[in-house]
C-alpha cells in the first residue's frame, strides 16, 4: 500500500479596529502562504466602502508597507499597524 504525505500551511488571520485619520477602521491581515511569514496582505475599507487592498513585509525589525499608490491617510498609518502586527503575533 502507498503511503500519502500531507503537508499542512497555516492560514494565520486577524481583523483589529485602528484609529486612523480620525476614523475607527477595520484593518484585515492575513499571512502569505510561502512567504516565511515574511509578507501580509492587509485589507480597510475606505470612506465610500471600497477596499484598499496591499501588502506589508517585514524589514530588519518593522512591518512596512510596500505598495504604490496607497492613499496618504493609510501610508501615515504604518508605524500604527507595524505595532498592531507585532502585538498579534508575538
Amino acid at each position: 500500500m502507498k503511503s500519502i504525505n500531507f503537508s499542512f500551511t497555516r492560514n494565520i488571520h486577524f481583523t483589529k479596529l485602528v484609529k486612523v485619520a480620525e476614523r475607527l477602521r477595520e484593518f484585515n491581515f492575513r499571512i502569505l502562504p510561502g512567504t516565511s511569514n515574511a509578507m501580509l496582505h492587509v485589507d480597510v475599507p475606505d470612506d465610500r466602502g471600497n477596499r484598499i487592498m496591499f501588502k506589508m513585509q517585514k524589514n530588519d525589525q518593522n512591518w512596512r508597507i510596500i505598495e504604490e499608490g496607497v492613499p496618504a491617510w493609510v501610508l501615515s498609518s504604518e508605524e500604527l499597524l507595524d505595532n498592531v502586527i507585532r502585538e498579534e503575533l508575538n
